[in-house]
């Protein structure tokens, strides 16, 4: 059984490699094609029209090669292919720096935030599920219900809006936006300012995962205050505290945790919409800066960044499902619920 269990693991693990570099090669492949078909000139948006139409045709030829807008696309993605083969991943255009310094400083800041927000949503979502199903038709869980179905129709960047409007700018507890009060380093604030500018953001990305966590988790608590053995619990005379505690816990917890994993893309996706709303120097707003210029090797970067991070978050997910189910390790079909 060891033996086997060996094998599976070795085969699971050659597959999600497999896949991880086949997801690296498409993702670059198609970011690259998207940047050659975008109407954008690079040199028309980073330099200005009015200053183009005052250049000679010279130098016009020499930022086009700069930039590289006259080749073709998949000769830059060659070229591109085998400096990464290298260790190099080009130079940002936008911003005249490698592009693994960009994408590490962007990522850093990104990483706090879609962390903080997704710990907050997982936590408050299996609370929120708990206390629903447990309370299930009261008042408790329509309120709860309510809520969710409510916010899982919401943009997060509607809800960002919302949160500016009535937090920072009505009633002036959070600031407006950005990861530091402007003219200072994040390095030279301290940690509660820190708290205070990212405090906003974070709780509207933790919408984006929250209302899922907590309804299935509401699911999942009606599941087992059904079955049979927390019937022979209460027969026993055990509270409900006692049997969510000592019989349900450990039911809800692990499928929790396998959609909270599984929700990474939607956090990630929805990090790019909130850095834009609060102004946030995260890795979205990066992105947005490197489409709106052209700047292909720092789009291809971040691209590859995010899939990895997401990638990462469905693998973990995977491992967990096999957890939750014998059946996953054995390649057989996960029955739905």
């Amino acid at each position: 059984m060891r033996h086997l269990d060996v094998g599976l693991a070795g085969r699971f693990a050659l597959r999600e490699v497999l896949r991880f570099c086949a997801l690296m090669i498409a993702v670059s492949f198609v970011t690259f094609a998207l940047v050659a078909a975008s109407p954008i000139d690079p040199v028309q948006a980073n330099v200005g029209q009015q200053a183009l139409l005052g250049m000679s045709a010279a130098k016009r030829a020499q930022l086009a090669a700069h930039w590289g807008s006259g080749a073709p696309f998949w000769e830059r993605y060659v070229l591109w292919a085998q400096g990464v083969v290298v260790g190099d991943w080009g130079t940002s255009l936008r911003y005249n720096a490698p592009v693994i310094h960009v994408v590490g400083e962007r990522f850093a800041s990104s990483f706090v935030l879609m962390v903080s927000a997704w710990l907050l949503s997982g936590v408050l979502g299996v609370t929120l599920g708990i206390a629903a199903g447990a309370h299930r038709d009261g008042p408790v869980d329509r309120v709860v219900r309510g809520a969710c179905i409510a916010l899982s129709s919401t943009p997060a960047f509607w809800v960002g809006i919302v949160a500016l409007m009535v937090f920072s700018v009505a009633l002036g507890w959070f600031p407006i936006g950005f990861s530091a009060p402007i003219g200072a380093s994040v390095s030279d604030i301290s940690l509660f300012e820190r708290v205070r500018h990212v405090a906003l953001p974070v709780l509207t990305l933790s919408v984006t995962g929250l209302p899922s966590i907590a309804l299935h988790t509401r699911e999942k608590v009606v599941d087992v205050l059904e079955s049979d053995y927390v019937r022979f619990a209460r027969a026993r005379g055990e509270s409900s505290r006692d049997i969510l505690l000592r019989h349900g816990f450990r039911n809800l917890i692990l499928p929790a945790l396998t959609l909270q994993f599984a929700s990474v893309g939607e956090i990630f996706g929805g990090s790019v919409l909130v850095e834009q709303v609060f102004s946030y120097p995260g890795l979205g707003q990066a992105a947005v800066t490197a489409g709106l210029g052209g700047d292909a090797p720092l789009l291809v970067g971040i691209a590859l960044g995010s899939a990895a991070f997401v990638f990462a978050g469905n693998a973990i997910a995977n491992v967990l499902y096999a957890v939750v189910d014998p059946r996953m390790r054995e390649g057989k079909p996960h029955a739905a619920h």
